[in-house]
């Protein structure tokens, strides 16, 4: 089989496809979740905390070096710790966003399941013809 049959195959197979689509809706995901985090969670928190933005929160290492016009030669060296807590509050909502969505499918499988199981399996053709065959000859005397 050549590479690029071969390659098709795989890439056009349902989970590859089905995989793609979850990888694409999940970076979208992460971007409104980042926003909203951003832009909707964080400034009440930081107003509360005396009006902190937290993606200004910042260790220096360094600092910057200028020459004597004033120009910025080497910039300044930090840690970036509000950036870490946004990203971390980030994270915290989509696994608990996640968290709920796994939770719920669980509960509809578990009652798929529950129904599936109280509905007795149909009997193959076979299985039926040979009861038939089979209280057809105890009826013979």
């Amino acid at each position: 089989m050549s590479f690029v049959k071969e390659f098709k195959e795989f890439a056009t197979r349902g989970n590859v496809v089905d995989l793609a689509v979850g990888i694409i809706i999940g970076g979208a995901f992460g971007k409104i979740v980042s926003s909203f985090v951003a832009d909707i969670i964080m400034p009440p928190i930081g107003l509360i905390l005396g009006g902190i933005r937290f993606t200004d929160i910042r260790l220096g290492l360094k600092d910057a070096v200028v020459d004597g016009s004033g120009k910025v030669v080497q910039e300044a060296i930090t840690l970036n710790i509000g950036n870490f807590i946004q990203t971390t509050f980030d994270f915290l909502i989509i696994a608990a966003a996640i968290f709920a969505l796994v939770r719920i499918m669980n509960s509809l499988n578990r009652k798929k399941k529950k129904e599936e199981a109280a509905v007795p399996p149909t009997p193959s053709v076979e299985v039926q013809l040979l009861t038939e065959i089979r209280d057809l000859l105890k009826k013979q005397p």
